[in-house]
């Protein structure tokens, strides 16, 4: 399925509804993303338990759920070590109106933030150039959410969204030590 479906989006919600767990898709997302690029262990389990403590506060989610992030965890991976560089953020639909792709969006970077500097207590150590990055997604959760509908916006907010993709990149090969032509994990893990 693929990970920016509105489907998924709808499915990802409702179990969190009935599940009473009171985080937006695009903050799992940001979680997700955030662990993985942060240098969460790729065993497949290891993710679970610091996730579970930002969405959760620690507690085991029903398998509904589980079944779901499990999906969204093996699908940043896979996206995030592409070539073709495939990833990008799990936001509100490409339809909705404007604002709410951008509430969207300033969830799921606090997400990642939150997620990155769980693994990565200490980022102050991190590169120059990671570390600009970082504070340029921090800078980006203080944007106005009342905005326009307009072409200019419209690109605008494209802007943004490329520019979070390139940092998740960056933060993945910086924290897991990856040179240009390493991968940071194998294609897919089962």
């Amino acid at each position: 399925m693929k990970c920016n479906s509105p489907l998924l989006l709808s499915k990802l919600q409702t179990a969190l509804d009935d599940a009473k767990i009171a985080v937006l898709p695009a903050e799992v997302h940001g979680v997700l993303t955030g662990l993985v690029c942060g240098g969460v262990p790729m065993d497949g389990q290891s993710w679970q338990k610091p996730f579970l403590e930002l969405v959760n506060d620690g507690e085991p989610a029903p398998e509904p759920v589980m079944t779901i992030v499990k999906e969204l965890y093996l699908d940043v991976i896979n996206t995030l070590v592409d070539p073709s560089m495939s990833f990008s953020p799990l936001l509100a639909d490409e339809d909705d109106p404007l604002q709410d792709r951008l509430e969207a969006f300033i969830n799921w970077v606090q997400s990642f933030l939150t997620g990155l500097a769980m693994m990565q207590p200490a980022l102050d150590k991190a590169s120059a150039d990671v570390k600009e990055l970082i504070q340029d997604l921090t800078d980006f959760t203080q944007v106005e959410l009342e905005v326009e509908e307009n072409e200019e916006n419209e690109e605008g907010f494209a802007a943004l969204v490329e520019h979070v993709r390139i940092a998740a990149w960056e933060c993945l090969r910086e924290f897991r030590g990856l040179d240009d032509d390493e991968e940071a994990a194998p294609k897919t893990l089962h």
